[in-house]
């Protein structure tokens, strides 16, 4: 079992940056992978970002690279979605998930993620 608890979510301006945090309990946080998802109104979930178990490699989204970085803290077993440069169309609520399998890789489908955070809401405004 792993629990996941986002914050860090909040209103900015368009340009502004946050920070999401993902607090992991549970299982040891060295033995899964972790990404970032983004669910806008009316529309379906999307992949963010992933952070491989050991931390040596990520992948992006397209529409988030080169503005977001996603990285984890062993000490904290905590996973962290760095924003910058937000735009309105990056409104959503964001998820946390674990992927205990790992067996693919970039592992940026839903399917693959095995628990899920609560979600924290962004909102971008122009």
């Amino acid at each position: 079992q792993v629990q996941l608890v986002e914050s860090g979510g909040g209103l900015v301006q368009a340009g502004g940056s946050l920070r999401l945090s993902c607090v992991a309990s549970g299982r040891s946080f060295s033995s899964y992978d972790m990404g970032w998802f983004r669910q806008a109104p009316g529309k379906e979930r999307e992949f963010v970002a992933t952070i491989s178990r050991y931390g040596g490699t990520t992948y992006y989204a397209a529409s988030v690279k080169g503005r977001f970085t996603i990285s984890r803290d062993y000490a904290k077993t905590t996973v962290y979605l760095q924003m910058n440069s937000l735009k309105p169309e990056d409104t959503a609520v964001y998820y946390c998930a674990a992927d205990l399998d790992g067996s693919r890789w970039p592992n940026r489908y839903q399917y693959e993620y095995d628990y899920w955070g609560q979600g924290t809401q962004v909102t971008v405004s122009s």
